[in-house]
């Protein structure tokens, strides 16, 4: 079983910065795609960015030029460096990754979300 675990969120003022980490651990023999994704209230869930094994790297159009993700496959760990962040950016995020237990084996797998909040 591989667990995902977020920290970072909190509470920032608009045009303020965050940085999200999401740590990796478990059976992982392999990290493929990572990705984060935030879900605000009453919206759906939205795929925020998302980066292969390789380091490519795309984005959703409400943050490109705003958000970097980036990853550490020694320390299986994600990120998510936030800048200029707008109330608009105000949602539960969460980090989702394709792990493969073996050459065979592959899921995927969410973490339990940290909450962003960007006050006007």
């Amino acid at each position: 079983q591989v667990q995902l675990v977020e920290s970072g969120g909190g509470l920032v003022q608009a045009g303020g910065s965050l940085r999200l980490s999401c740590a990796a651990s478990g059976k992982i023999f392999s990290i493929n795609v990572m990705r984060w994704y935030r879900q605000a209230p009453g919206k759906q869930r939205e795929l925020v960015a998302g980066i292969t094994s390789g380091g490519r790297t795309n984005y959703a159009d409400s943050v490109k030029g705003r958000f970097t993700i980036s990853r550490d496959d020694a320390r299986s760990t994600l990120y998510l460096q936030m800048n200029s962040l707008k109330p608009e950016d105000t949602a539960v995020y969460l980090c989702n990754a394709d792990v493969a237990s073996g050459y065979f084996n592959s899921d995927n797998y969410w973490g339990q979300g940290t909450q962003v909040t960007v006050s006007s």
